[in-house]
């Protein structure tokens, strides 16, 4: 997304990303504690934000694990609303341009929602479902 392209950082503050086995795993493997990085209950873990964002932001410069960061970042404005399908948040400020991306990609659509059905253990059917509020 062109994001980075534009220096946006928007949805890394108070972020609520949730992280994968795998995401946690590849993280440790760069040598960060999941204490560091991680917030973690009964149903999952999430990254970690202090100072109003997430852990592994440089406010101004990017964010530091870039090439290694999670999932849900690497797909985000894309989100899953269980059981209904792939929906676009409206908080990002290229919430359109991401949903015309998945309007005319339907083979992007089904890869994103079989990785987050895989990855989240959530059903997430290969549709549509158009741009959602999430705050």
């Amino acid at each position: 997304m062109p994001c980075r392209l534009y220096g946006c950082e928007k949805c890394c503050y108070e972020t609520r990303m949730p992280l994968t086995r795998s995401d946690m795993e590849r993280l440790e493997n760069l040598g960060y504690s999941r204490d560091y990085f991680a917030i973690c209950d009964d149903a999952e873990c999430r990254l970690r934000n202090i100072e109003g964002h997430c852990v592994f932001l440089e406010p101004g410069e990017g964010c530091r694990i870039y090439p290694q960061r999670p999932l849900g970042c690497r797909i985000y404005p894309v989100i899953c609303v269980e059981g209904e399908g792939l929906a676009v948040d409206a908080y990002c400020p290229i919430a359109h341009l991401a949903l015309h991306l998945l309007e005319a990609r339907q083979d992007l659509v089904k890869r994103i929602a079989l990785v987050i059905t895989r990855e989240y253990g959530v059903p997430c059917p290969a549709r549509i479902v158009g741009i959602v509020h999430t705050g």
